[in-house]
């Protein structure tokens, strides 16, 4: 038996095969077989396979000392998922390009700061075995933020050209905000804020996602900036820089009001939004529905052009009675403990007691149906409920209303149902963005293109998480050996643990990549549909 090398040409790129043969004679005739094709054996194997036949010693690679190497698994995995959803194509083949795709890789392994990442975590992850990078500080991925930011949009636009072939028509749309430790960020300023930390400057941050709930572009607003006056550049965006046609856009009642309605409209386009408690009121007022549409079927009212479709879900309209409930018993208690110690000590003051006890009313969203009444001559507060009110509040307990300009021809009232709790979707991504996997807070950052930069890391590192969570999905609700215990986090912290070996060999460098692994690591390469390389 001997090892054949043989070349052949194809537009201009030599390839070579290697065959295991043997040499026979038939009829007087030497000829030739071929035992195995070895051309995707690891070069060193067909080395010692080579020295064997020749009658030379094989090298036992067990033999030789080993050395764990760098952490290898969740890296490579990543960079696959991104070369198949064209992220790494879209970003470019060069230097900054593949910055952009270690920090896309870090938030979604690490989350720390560009000094940590640079600094510590890079010495033991395969970066330059991954995305031949080397020789990069902290400073480097701060200009390289900077870089993201000046080329998002033509990012974005390469992106969405593999979204928009699915031919999708609904996006959704929700902003939150992101608050800051400091006060230098360049964009950061004061705003309502939607995480409760009363004298922290803020960022406003807009996504933009089809109707599966995949990010297809983000904004940052300075931190003073309104839910509705963010609208308009998203339409712009789709219409102008996305070429999109037809649009449903879907977004919540704080969102959408009288001006972006018609902007949309204008477009000729639709939308799909909710209303206000108030609004619903104003309608049973003109008797344009009826408190009796509120079933757990969907009923459907036609006005001028617009649907209302309306539901009354039972389960939520229990859990916000027994929500209120419970914040009428909590301040009953704090009244209880105020009347205890005005009792206990003379000096105390009864207005500052009522104070008190009325910023807990306030805090609890209860001022129209609270109010606190001071007795100074017997030291005492007493609580009073606005029974009338309080009647009215129950009264449209779980009840909704969601309006759209869609014909029942172009989507049933079901269908308009379904894609408004769609933007439930939406939050579930600005949840993983800011507390969860990704912990977009704290931003380390104060230059405005370095916080754009980095909030656009994050749309991307969210990109390939919804992919992966595309084949768990499954998993999470079915009952059986894997079940929900396979999280976003612990999948990519299994996949972190796979390190490659080193060995010298021939005054060289070998690394290799366990022949096994464990049951769940291999369990999820198999459901990414991923294999791992043995040489690297």
């Amino acid at each position: 038996m001997y090892i054949q090398y043989i070349k052949s040409k194809y537009k201009d790129k030599v390839y070579t095969s290697i065959l295991l043969a043997e040499s026979y004679r038939e009829g007087g005739k030497m000829k030739r077989r071929i035992i195995a094709n070895l051309t995707y054996w690891p070069k060193d194997l067909v080395e010692n396979l080579q020295k064997l036949l020749r009658g030379g010693k094989v090298i036992n690679v067990e033999e030789l000392p080993l050395k764990q190497g760098k952490s290898f698994g969740a890296l490579y995995v990543l960079h696959q998922l991104s070369q198949r959803l064209g992220i790494d194509q879209a970003l470019g083949k060069g230097r900054e390009g593949s910055l952009a795709l270690l920090q896309i890789y870090a938030r979604l392994i690490t989350q720390g700061s560009s000094l940590y990442i640079a600094n510590e975590w890079a010495k033991n992850e395969a970066i330059e075995e991954i995305l031949r990078l080397s020789n990069f500080n902290e400073d480097t991925l701060y200009e390289n933020l900077e870089w993201l930011a000046d080329h998002q949009l033509e990012i974005e636009k390469e992106l969405f050209k593999k979204i928009k072939k699915k031919a999708k028509t609904v996006y959704l749309y929700d902003v939150t905000s992101s608050y800051f430790e400091g006060t230098k960020n360049e964009l950061a300023a004061y705003g309502y804020n939607r995480d409760k930390k009363k004298g922290k400057k803020q960022i406003v941050i807009g996504l933009l996602c089809n109707e599966d709930g995949e990010p297809v572009s983000v904004e940052v607003f300075e931190g003073n900036t309104s839910d509705i006056k963010t609208v308009r550049d998203q339409l712009d965006k789709l219409r102008n820089d996305f070429g999109v046609e037809l649009v449903t856009f879907v977004g919540d009642k704080g969102m959408l009001k009288k001006e972006q309605l018609k902007d949309i409209t204008e477009l000729q386009w639709h939308y799909i939004t909710s209303i206000t408690k108030e609004q619903i009121r104003t309608l049973l007022k003109q008797r344009i529905i009826q408190m009796e549409f509120f079933e757990d079927e969907l009923m459907e009212v036609m006005v001028e052009g617009q649907r209302y479709i309306l539901r009354r879900n039972a389960i939520r309209a229990n859990e916000i009675q027994r929500n209120r409930e419970g914040k009428i018993d909590e301040i009953r208690t704090k009244i209880e403990e105020q009347n205890a110690f005005l009792a206990a000590h003379s000096r105390a003051k009864v207005s500052i007691a009522a104070k008190n006890i009325e910023k807990l009313i306030d805090k609890k969203k209860l001022k129209s149906l609270l109010s606190i009444r001071a007795r100074e001559e017997k030291r005492f507060l007493e609580l009073l409920v606005d029974e009338k009110n309080l009647e009215q509040e129950k009264e449209l307990d779980g009840c909704y209303v969601i309006k759209t300009d869609l014909r029942a021809t172009d989507a049933s009232k079901e269908i308009v149902h379904e894609r408004y709790k769609d933007l439930s979707l939406v939050e579930s991504t600005f949840r993983t963005f800011k507390t969860g996997l990704e912990e977009i807070r704290p931003i380390h950052v104060r230059k405005e293109k370095r916080t754009r930069g980095h909030v656009f890391v994050c749309m991307l590192a969210y990109k390939i998480l919804f992919h992966i969570w595309q084949y768990f999905k499954e998993d999470l609700v079915r009952e059986g050996k894997y079940g929900s215990r396979f999280t976003q986090q612990y999948i990519l912290e299994c996949l972190d643990k796979i390190n490659y070996i080193e060995y010298q060999f021939n005054d060289r460098t070998v690394k290799q990549l366990p022949k096994i692994l464990s049951e769940d690591q291999q369990y999820i390469l198999d459901k990414l549909k991923i294999k791992l390389p043995y040489n690297l």
